[in-house]
This record gives structure tokens, C-alpha cells and sequence, in this order.
């Protein structure tokens, strides 16, 4: 059989002849085919689970399209399937169609054909879809037994232990799939769960929906916030130890029409904080912010959307200035990773201890560097600005699109202009975007494409771009992680008597790209594409740049 999946794959041109060979090589040694074949690059998990399925003369099915029917996952029970490896994919004609990845597991369908008294039918699955389905549909939590236990009559641990577990699986879930968040919404008929991994939302559960009001009620004790409460918004946080790894989670509940929405950021402190050239800083922008940073006053502004890594900018800057010498001292909300050497302190309003009041009395404790965590208010921003004007030097965050924005934002909030343009020496703006997964193609680049990232087409009409292809390692998306890409302005004397004339946006912008004390983001993210680290459509989707190249 092993002959006939092989001269298949090299029939349709998946694999060459010499990439068989050498796989059969592997194979003598009692391993499997298909898996060598993956493990050696050759081929991707679906192409040879397609060809598998071609050589046992058996249907192929993708497991991860679509959505398997809850009446249909009933007729095998959680345990069996997870045990056995086995998905009831689809019911039809009176005949239960079940996905296999391997031809022995035939006896296994052989024993549910005789146990459930109908027709069994066997599928193939590509492995890795396969187990991932199957622990999304039941989950070692089992959705659907969690349903009927929780519908049917039992002592009260008997109730808690399967909501107990589902909330166990599913921070586990996130863990193991690098979430950043989880998104657990009630919607019509069935209470939804998505991870936000890599920066995109992804569907891994819909439970049905009696199980909203228990899984909330869960969640919200273990954030010690109020069960009782269910009309007005609530925040918490969930300190969890999984696998070893110390992991907060901060929580968000948001009341929706059809009930409550919470929202869970989860944050590893047991991980190693990011330096600025793992972040995605290129060799001319490390040293050009070195310089800045290296200035004994002034504050350094980072902005750019929630979730764009503007904290992780941050504590890398301060990484790079902690040093015995010199005394730095952050307010956070939270305090997100702890900095041996550095005085952090926790912003609670609860208690009054807003950013402007920690801020003051920063000043009484002779800093050398100030950390805000975000400018909110004018309280914050005047304090923040006249310590910067005083011998310190501030770094903090904004929520604007680009850096230049920053500028008339804090304008905007009632800073006057003569402060800002004395103050602010530098502004980040910075994006997050997805990896390319080192099993990327290329391709030549588009003329569209090019234009869209400000490159001249006729310089780069022979440029091979690398484009997101899919394989078992980043879960056929295509890509693998993120890195930031980032545009930097630089205050000069011409840009801070325009601040202080009070010039428009579009013409500050103007000036400072033609002096080249701007660098925009686009320009950024085309030096990261070209280098073959992401793809334009990446890009152009954290940019927004399609819309301008229209």
C-alpha cells in the first residue's frame, strides 16, 4: 500500500521520484509513510492525506470546513471518540460516515457499526485536522456531556466539575495555541468561543447555549467580580499557573442582547521580556532610538491601536536604560511584567490612585525616567509634559493612527501648543503583523501590489515576492507569529514652530516626510515585505493603505 500512496503523490506531482526514495529509505525502519513524508517537507499533511485516502479507495473529508451537526457528534460518545481517535463527520441516507487518518482504525468503525445497530462508513482525515476537530467538537471537557450533566439531577459537585473542566480546557486550548485573548460571546443559539491568535480571530467552539449563564458565572468568580450583577460592565483578573507557566488574565465583561460577553487577555509572565530588534526594529531605526532615548529629557511618545505591542516598545526601552545609576519608576494599568530594578507602580481608580496622582507623587521620588502607561486625560498629559520639562525624561502611550496624530491629540485634550512643541521629542507608531511561515512560496510581485506600497514597479518588475502558503506548522494559515513594523518621527526646530504656529496635521506630515524626519509606516512595512518577512496583503491590512492607494 505504502508503493501505491507513494506513486500517486509522484503521479499528481505533489513529490518527486528521488523524494520518494528517499522517504521508503525511512519506511524500512517501521515508520509510516505519510507521516515521514510530512516530517521530511516533501508534502503537506492534507496532499498526502488525499492521496492516502485515493489509495484505500475511501472518501476524503476536510474535518476543519463546515460545521458537524450536534445530533450527528451525539451517536459516538466524547470519551470513545477522543480515546479511539475517531469523528462522526456526517449522518446521510441512514448511514453514519466517521473520519479515520489510518487504515487500521476499519475494526474500530467495525465495532461502533455493530454497537449502534446502523450503517458505518469510513472517511479520510488529514492527523493533525483530525485530532484538532475532534477536540473542538467534544474537548476532553466533552461539550455535549457537559450539556446533559448539567441539564440532569446531581450533587453540586457533580454540576461544577464539568463547567469546572470546560473552563480548564479552554484556557489550556489558548495556551497551547499562543491566544493572545479569548472571546467567549453569547449569540443566537449557542454561546461562541474564539481565540485572537496571531493578531486574527479564530472559532475553535460553539457550546449550546444553557451553558452561557454557568460558564459566565464561573469566569466571574474566578475574576472576583459580582455573579449577581448582569446589566452593567465588569473588569477582573485571573491569576492561572498552567503547565508551569504563570499566566494573568485580564477580563472584561461587556452585558449584550443576548446576555453577557467577556472578553480575557491573557498575559505569560513567565516569558522573557521582547527586545527591540526581536520586536521588528530594523538596524538604522535601533540606533536611531537609541539616540533618542539616550536624551536626559523630553518625552517619547508610542502609539498606534489596543494590541499593537506599544507596551512591549516600552519595557524594551526601559530594558535598555536600566542600569544601577539611574532611577526609573512606571504607573501602569496593570503592571503587565516585572522589571528587576525598577519601581512599578499599580494605577487602582477604585481607590483614587489615578495615572495624575501616582504621577505627582513620582515627582517627590527624584526619578531619572518616568513611565506613564497611558496619557488618558489632561490631568495626565499637563503633569507628564511639565516633568519631562523638568529634567526627566517620559515615556508613554497614545491611541492615535499614525505619529504625527500625536501631536494634535494632545492638543486636542487642552495642552497648549507651546508646551507640546517643547516637550515631546520623538513619537513611534507602530502595527503588529503576521509572520510568513517558512514554508512560504514566492512569486513575482504584482505591479498593483507594488504601487500599493509606494515602490516604483519598473525598479522592482523582476522582485519575487514570498507569498503565505499553509502547512501543519502554522495550522495552514500561512503564518507564524508577528513582528511590529514601525514609523518614527523625530522632532526638529521647523516641526515644533509649526506645533507651536499651530499648523494642520497634512502639513506637519508633509514637512517632516520631506525632511525625512518621518518615516512612515507603509515605508516600514515595504522594507519588511521585501525582505520576506510578511506579504503586502498583510501590510496593506494593518495600514489601511489600500484605501489610500485607491
Amino acid at each position: 500500500m505504502a508503493q501505491d500512496l507513494g506513486e500517486i503523490l509522484v503521479s499528481t506531482g505533489a513529490i518527486t521520484s528521488e523524494q520518494l526514495r528517499d522517504a521508503l529509505v525511512h519506511t524500512r525502519g517501521g515508520q509510516n509513510l505519510n507521516e515521514v513524508l510530512v516530517r521530511m517537507g516533501a508534502c503537506d499533511e492534507g496532499t498526502v492525506a488525499k492521496a492516502y485516502a485515493k489509495s484505500l479507495n475511501l472518501p476524503f473529508v476536510d474535518v476543519t470546513k463546515g460545521r458537524i451537526r450536534a445530533e450527528v457528534l451525539e451517536r459516538i460518545p466524547a470519551d470513545f471518540a477522543s480515546t479511539q481517535g475517531v469523528l462522526p463527520a456526517l449522518e446521510k441516507d441512514g448511514k453514519l460516515f466517521v473520519a479515520i487518518d489510518d487504515s487500521l482504525k476499519r475494526i474500530v468503525v467495525d465495532q461502533l457499526q455493530f454497537q449502534l445497530g446502523i450503517d458505518v462508513a469510513c472517511v479520510i482525515a488529514a492527523p493533525t485536522a483530525l485530532k484538532r476537530a475532534i477536540a473542538q467538537y467534544y474537548g476532553v471537557a466533552a461539550e455535549e456531556d457537559v450539556a446533559r450533566s448539567m441539564g440532569a439531577e446531581s450533587t453540586e459537585e457533580g454540576e461544577d466539575a464539568p463547567i469546572i473542566r470546560l473552563v480548564s480546557r479552554m484556557f489550556q486550548d489558548a495556551l497551547a495555541m499562543r491566544a493572545s485573548d479569548v472571546h467567549v460571546e453569547p449569540a443566537q443559539g449557542m454561546l461562541r468561543v474564539r481565540y485572537r491568535v496571531d493578531g486574527v480571530l479564530r472559532v475553535v467552539a460553539e457550546h449550546p447555549p444553557h451553558l452561557s449563564a454557568p460558564l459566565i458565572s464561573r469566569l466571574k468568580i474566578m475574576a472576583a467580580m459580582d455573579i449577581a450583577e448582569k446589566r452593567k460592565p465588569q473588569d477582573g483578573r485571573i491569576a492561572l499557573n498552567l503547565k508551569g507557566k504563570h499566566i494573568d488574565v485580564r477580563c472584561s465583561i461587556l452585558p449584550t442582547n443576548h446576555g453577557e460577553s467577556i472578553v480575557m487577555r491573557l498575559l505569560d509572565r513567565s516569558s522573557s521580556l521582547i527586545g527591540l530588534k526581536e520586536l521588528g526594529f530594523e538596524e538604522d531605526d535601533y540606533k536611531w532610538f537609541r539616540r533618542v532615548i539616550a536624551r536626559p529629557n523630553g518625552i517619547v511618545l508610542v502609539t498606534g491601536p489596543t494590541g499593537s505591542g506599544k507596551t512591549t516598545s516600552l519595557y524594551a526601552a526601559l530594558s535598555e536604560l536600566n542600569r544601577p545609576d539611574v532611577k526609573i519608576i512606571t504607573a501602569e494599568d496593570p503592571v503587565e511584567y516585572h522589571i528587576k530594578g525598577i519601581n512599578q507602580v499599580q494605577v487602582a481608580n477604585k481607590i483614587g490612585l489615578s495615572f495624575g496622582r501616582v504621577l505627582r507623587a513620582m515627582l517627590r521620588a527624584a526619578p531619572n525616567i518616568i513611565l506613564v502607561g497611558e496619557i488618558r486625560d489632561l490631568e495626565t498629559a499637563e503633569i507628564a509634559i511639565q516633568a519631562s520639562l523638568t529634567g526627566h525624561l517620559v515615556f508613554s502611550t497614545l491611541h492615535t493612527n499614525d505619529a504625527t496624530s500625536a501631536l494634535t491629540r494632545l492638543i486636542d485634550m487642552g495642552v497648549k501648543p507651546f508646551l507640546v512643541s517643547a516637550a515631546v521629542q520623538a513619537v513611534i507608531a507602530q502595527r503588529l503583523v503576521r509572520k510568513l511561515c517558512n514554508c512560504a512560496s514566492e512569486s513575482l510581485a504584482s505591479e498593483a501590489e507594488l504601487r500599493a506600497l509606494g515602490l516604483d514597479p519598473q525598479i522592482y518588475a523582476e522582485r519575487k515576492l514570498r507569498q503565505a502558503r499553509g502547512c501543519r506548522e502554522c495550522e495552514n494559515t500561512g503564518y507564524r507569529g508577528r513582528l511590529g513594523i514601525f514609523e518614527t518621527l523625530e522632532m526638529d526646530d521647523v516641526l515644533r514652530d509649526m506645533t507651536f504656529r499651530g499648523a494642520s496635521l497634512e502639513d506637519v506630515r508633509v514637512t517632516a516626510t520631506s525632511s525625512r524626519k518621518l518615516k512612515p509606516l507603509i515605508h516600514d512595512g515595504a522594507r519588511k515585505v521585501l525582505a520576506g518577512k510578511t506579504t503586502v496583503t498583510e501590510v496593506l491590512r494593518v495600514t489601511r493603505a489600500s484605501d489610500a492607494a485607491k
